[in-house]
C-alpha cells in the first residue's frame, strides 16, 4: 500500500540495484544488550533510540554476558521478560508489545480459532458502509463550499477521511468479502476507486502479494526498510530517501500509486487485461471528471474540491500502512527464515483512533484479524479481534494513535538492519540527516 524503497529510487535513478545477499551474523550478547531469540531481535540498549526517552524515568536493565553457544529453550532471555517489554511499550509508543510467537504455531491455527460468523458477508451492512462513505463524502463537499478560508483545512480533513472509506470499501471488495457476487465486487471496487484515481485490479494484484509476503523482506509489496547498499549508492538518492522516510513519509502512497499501479510490464501476462480495463476506466474518470470540476469551480476549485481531499486520503494511506506493519521490534525476514503466523499475528499493529476515524475509514485500523483472514469483512474485523484477544492475547501488539508512535516510526524505522532491524539515518549519515533532527525537535513526545 506503500512505496517500496527499490521503486522510490526509481523517481532518481531510474534503475535499482539488488541489495547484497543475506549474511548470518551471530548473536551477541553484551552488557544492555537483549537477545530476542524467538524472532531474531538484537536490540542494543537504548542507545540508539534515545531521543526516544519518555518523560517518566525508564531504568535500563543491563544484561550480563552470556556464552557464545544458545542457552537452554527454557531460559528466558532479558528480552522475553514483561517488564522489558512495558519499557518498549514507555518509549516507542505502545500500548502492548506482545510476547513471541511460538514457532510451533500455524497461521492455519489461528484462523481456526476465530468464529464462523466473523466470515459471514451481510449485504445490509456492505451496502450501510457505502452509504456512510457517500453520504460523508457529500457531506464533505457541502462543508468545502461553505467554509471560509481559515476552516477549509478542517473541511479537507473531513472529506480526505471519508475519500479514505471509499478506498476500504473498494478493499472489501478485492478481498471478496464484499459481496457474494463477484461482478457486484468487481463494479463497486472499480467505481470506489474512481474518485481516488487508483486502478482497481492492479491494485488488487500487488494488495494479494503483500497478503501473502507481510514483512518478508524482498517479497512484500508494502514499505521495506531501506536498504544500506541503496542509502549508500548516491548523495543525491540518499538525501531523496531521508525526506521520503522522513518528513515526507506521511505522503510516500503517492510515490507507490505512481510507480505501482501504471506500468504494465510489473504484471503477468495472465493480469494484464484487467489491469487495462480498470487503467481505461481510471483514464476515462479523469478525462471526464477533472475538466468537468474545472468547468463548474475552475482551476482553483478542483484544487479545493478534488486534490486537497486526495492529498488527505494519501496521507491516511501512508500512514495507516506503516503503522500496521512498522515499528523497531517487529522484524522483516528473508523467506528462508519467515514464519506466516508470527508476521500475521505478532507482526502487525492493532491501532486505535479517534472514533469518528474509525467510523468514515470502517475499522480498517483493526488490523490484525485482516491479516489473519483477509475474508473477514470489515464491518466484523471488531468481533474477530475480540476473538483473538480472548485467544491469542498475550502476543498482539497494540496501541492507541499518539505523537510518540509516529515519532518512533519517522524518525527511528529507517535502514534495514538484521541484528537491531533498524538503524536510524542520523546514525548511518548525521551530516545529512537534518530533517530527521527536524522532526525530534518539532514532533511531541506524547504517548
Amino acid at each position: 500500500m506503500a512505496c517500496r524503497l527499490p521503486d522510490f529510487s526509481l523517481l532518481f535513478t531510474g534503475s535499482y540495484k539488488k541489495p547484497i545477499q543475506k549474511k548470518n551474523f551471530a548473536a551477541r550478547c553484551s552488557p544492555a544488550t537483549f537477545n530476542l531469540k524467538r524472532n531474531g531481535l538484537i536490540h542494543e540498549g537504548f542507545t540508539h533510540q534515545k531521543h526516544l526517552i519518555p518523560t517518566k524515568k525508564v531504568t535500563v536493565i543491563r544484561a550480563v554476558a552470556v556464552p557464545v553457544a544458545p542457552s537452554p529453550a527454557d531460559t528466558p532471555s532479558p528480552a522475553d521478560s514483561a517488564e522489558y517489554r512495558q519499557q518498549l511499550c514507555e518509549i516507542y509508543g505502545f500500548r502492548q508489545i506482545g510476547e513471541p510467537l511460538p514457532d510451533n504455531v500455524t497461521l492455519k491455527d489461528v484462523n481456526d480459532s476465530l468464529p464462523k460468523k466473523v466470515f459471514e458477508i451481510d449485504d445490509v451492512k456492505a451496502w450501510k458502509s457505502v452509504l456512510i462513505s457517500v453520504t460523508s463524502y457529500a457531506l464533505g463537499l457541502v462543508m468545502i463550499s461553505k467554509a471560509p478560508w481559515y476552516l477549509l483545512p478542517l473541511a479537507w480533513a473531513w472529506t480526505g477521511t471519508a475519500f479514505t472509506g471509499f478506498f476500504v470499501i473498494g478493499h472489501d471488495c478485492a478481498h471478496k468479502s464484499f459481496s457474494r457476487n463477484k461482478l457486484v465486487e468487481d463494479i463497486v471496487g472499480t467505481l470506489a476507486f474512481l474518485p481516488l484515481i487508483y486502478p482497481y485490479e492492479p491494485w488488487r494484484f500487488k494488495h494479494d502479494r503483500h497478503h501473502a509476503k507481510t514483512n518478508m523482506l524482498q517479497e512484500d509489496t508494502a514499505w521495506h526498510p531501506v536498504w544500506k547498499e541503496e542509502f549508500d549508492s548516491s548523495p543525491i538518492l540518499r538525501k531523496a530517501i531521508i525526506y521520503g522516510y522522513g518528513p515526507f513519509r506521511t505522503w510516500m502512497s503517492i510515490a507507490h500509486w505512481l510507480l505501482w499501479h501504471f506500468d504494465l510490464k510489473k504484471f503477468r501476462p495472465n493480469e494484464v487485461k484487467r489491469v487495462k480495463i480498470s487503467l481505461a476506466c481510471v483514464f476515462a474518470f479523469m478525462a471526464i471528471g477533472w475538466p468537468l470540476i474545472i468547468y463548474k469551480t475552475g482551476f482553483i476549485g478542483w484544487i479545493k474540491f478534488w486534490l486537497m481531499p486526495w492529498l488527505g486520503y494519501h496521507f491516511w494511506m501512508s500512514t495507516f500502512t506503516m503503522v500496521h506493519h512498522t515499528a523497531p521490534h517487529i522484524p522483516f525476514k528473508y523467506s528462508d527464515d519467515w514464519n506466516a503466523a508470527q508476521a500475521q499475528l505478532n507482526g502487525t499493529v492493532h491501532c486505535d483512533y479517534p472514533r469518528w476515524i474509525e467510523i468514515l475509514c470502517h475499522d480498517i485500523n483493526v488490523h490484525i484479524p485482516h491479516h489473519i483472514s483477509p475474508r473477514i469483512p470489515s464491518y466484523n474485523l471488531r468481533d474477530a479481534h475480540k476473538s483473538l484477544q480472548e485467544n491469542w492475547g498475550k502476543y498482539l501488539n497494540e496501541a492507541s494513535w499518539n505523537w510518540r508512535l509516529m515519532k518512533t516510526i519517522m524518525t527511528v524505522c529507517h535502514v534495514y538492519d538484521q541484528e537491531r532491524n533498524y538503524i536510524g539515518f542520523d546514525e548511518l549519515a548525521p551530516e545529512e540527516s537534518q530533517p530527521i533532527t527536524f522532526l525530534r525537535k518539532v514532533m511531541p513526545d506524547y504517548a
